[in-house]
């Protein structure tokens, strides 16, 4: 467990930038997503991270996400969904000058880099696809798709000249559903364009509730003829069976070896061998399976698939049990830094001492003092009786492993301040600092 001077060096450096918010109205509530099929690079180079690293670390083995992870640090990986311009309202070309089209923001600016080693997903030309776009936090919109022309320089930054002057395919508000590889998606039927080789598809969803937009380049290898036969009816073989790496109280890493296809093998799901239900998907031979109960015996299996929709048979299942839960993994400093007579304001760190990211977070807790919470900052904060409950905003959602969050607020306190000694993040317990 960390001392307590290594989580108030946390917490100030994430308090500076809460303290000059305090003025300010809250932002707004923004979505977030992104592709999975075809992986958007940020979504790949998440997954080639995860599958690289330890317990929820992110160790990327691909090279350029390998670099990117250097040069801009984990915060795109970990955030692969939030590759956003909060005031674009449509003006993408205008905003976004060229070479920055993947990456228009300094969070995400390593994404921009030109290499053949970007992760690709394979897909066959011409041939009908269901587009997977994780719905983070759903709003209305429409999607635009784009593909990169047939004489465009893979050797340059993607420059808006290299795309197509039209979208292949749009869409406005699509359908929902759950149990996409992160959870909700938007998914929809679509024509992929007539093309070989290598290509970007590169995707913009305007909100048609804000002006925020999102960008999202996938680097895809178009495979098969361009005047095309007869359907690709020949399913892969079936993959290798799994493997298993490190495993945690609720996640862990599986490998297996490759499924081989006529055409190409797009993807892989994992299935819980019990209900077959999906529990990852990925397009590369490994993933790590999170949300898992601790303590518990699991079967899995993996099915491949290609790019006509054909599945192949499910590889032989592997047995595993999850460790123990990871004690105390959450920490809290609470501090009232700014009393005054009948009120203070609060400031609140939490730090997650785990090794696995904190995707969506509520920290609760009594107060003990009749305390009255009257607003907060960089949260969602309501109070019912005595009982206090927090949640996250859309832009500090995501806990790091071994990183924090900070949020704040002002109260009422006629009996003074005190520091309320259980509060629990997700329902765990934490401990205080």
């Amino acid at each position: 467990m960390r001392t307590r001077s290594r989580i108030a060096a946390l917490a100030a450096a994430v308090g500076l930038a809460a303290g000059a918010l305090v003025a300010l109205p809250a932002p707004p509530a923004e979505a977030h997503g992104g592709l999975t099929l075809p992986a958007t690079r940020t979504y790949a180079c998440y997954l080639d991270g995860i599958a690289g690293g330890l317990g929820g670390n992110v160790d990327p083995t691909n090279p350029v996400c390998r670099d990117a992870l250097n040069e801009g640090g984990n915060y795109a990986f970990y955030n692969w969904f939030g590759n956003l311009i909060s005031n674009a309202g449509g003006r993408h070309r205008e905003i976004i000058p060229d070479g920055k089209l993947c990456g228009p923001t300094a969070s995400f600016d390593s994404f921009n880099a030109v290499s053949e080693h970007w992760p690709t997903t394979t897909l066959q030309s011409g041939a009908d696809i269901t587009f997977q776009y994780n719905a983070w936090a759903p709003h209305p919109g429409t999607w635009y798709q784009y593909i990169t022309k047939d004489n465009w320089n893979p050797n340059t930054p993607l420059a808006w000249d290299d795309l197509e002057p039209v979208p292949f395919d749009q869409v406005t508000d699509p359908p929902l559903r759950q149990g996409g590889p992160e959870g909700a998606e938007y998914y929809w039927d679509a024509e992929l364009p007539v093309k070989s080789g290598r290509h970007i598809i590169y995707s913009i969803w305007q909100r048609s509730d804000s002006p925020e937009a999102f960008y999202n380049c996938s680097d895809v290898v178009f495979e098969g003829s361009t005047n095309p036969g007869p359907p690709d009816t020949q399913a892969p073989t079936a993959p290798g069976t799994p493997t298993v790496g490190t495993i945690t109280g609720n996640s862990a890493q599986l490998s297996w070896t490759a499924a081989t296809d006529n055409t190409a093998v797009t993807s892989y799901t994992v299935h819980n061998a019990t209900t077959d239900a999906v529990l990852a998907t990925t397009p590369n031979t490994s993933a790590t399976v999170t949300g898992l109960s601790p303590n518990t015996q699991y079967e899995v299996y993996v099915v491949a698939h290609d790019a006509a929709g054909n599945n192949s048979p499910a590889s032989a299942n592997r047995t595993f049990t999850t460790g123990s839960p990871p004690e105390n993994p959450c920490v809290v400093d609470y501090q009232t830094p700014n009393p005054w007579s009948g009120g203070f304001t609060g400031q609140v760190s939490v730090f997650n001492d785990s090794h696995t990211p904190v995707n969506g977070w509520t920290l609760e807790w009594d107060f003990t003092n009749g305390e009255v919470a009257t607003n907060g900052w960089n949260s969602t904060l309501t109070q019912t009786g005595a009982s206090v409950s927090v949640k996250n905003a859309a832009w500090n959602a995501v806990i790091p492993h071994h990183g924090s969050v900070s949020f704040g607020f002002n109260a009422n306190a006629p009996a003074g301040p005190k520091v309320p000694t259980d509060f629990r993040l997700n329902g765990t317990t934490c401990t205080v600092e």
